[in-house]
């Protein structure tokens, strides 16, 4: 693993802890409890819930592209919202506040709704990350990567 992936890795983590926090503490200002009774707290909750999974999805793959990670960060939270259909989640949730944060408890058709608010901004904000790592800089030598993550100078010699 390069030194790259590996930072990108622990940016993700502490973004992925980051989102974990807002949402925990606007449930623990708002109604006192982990409970998600009203509406600031089922949005939020919901949106940063798709964040998170966007975090995740480069954690896992750190050279996906934005689109890319969208996608798959989508269709997990779709996934995880469908599966709530067949009442597992709800059923394990009772027993584990660990489910209850990954799986949900309940299907809810405005859930599917939120997820965008939740990845949208970081699309965006990736893609311009993305994009000005690859603006080189006034006066430096035009650089490239290759496929193996290697930067090299045109115009520098072999041998």
């Amino acid at each position: 693993m390069s030194t790259g992936h590996l930072r990108i890795r622990l940016l993700m983590l502490a973004a992925g802890v980051g989102f974990l926090a807002v949402a925990l503490t606007i449930r623990a200002v708002t109604a006192g409890t982990l409970n998600s009774t009203g509406r600031l707290e089922q949005y939020s909750g919901t949106a940063l819930y798709a964040s998170m999974s966007y975090v995740g999805v480069l954690f896992l793959w750190p050279r996906r592209s934005p689109l890319a990670t969208a996608g798959i960060a989508w269709a997990w939270c779709w996934a995880m919202e469908c599966f709530q259909l067949t009442g597992i989640p709800g059923e394990l949730s009772t027993r584990s506040l660990l489910a209850r944060l990954v799986l949900g408890v309940q299907f809810d058709r405005t859930d599917l709704l939120w997820y965008p608010a939740g990845i949208v901004p970081l699309v965006l904000l990736h893609w311009l990350v993305r994009r000005s790592a690859r603006q080189v800089p006034s006066g430096a030598p035009e650089a490239r990567v290759s496929r193996g993550g290697v930067r090299a100078r045109r115009g520098a010699g072999r041998g």
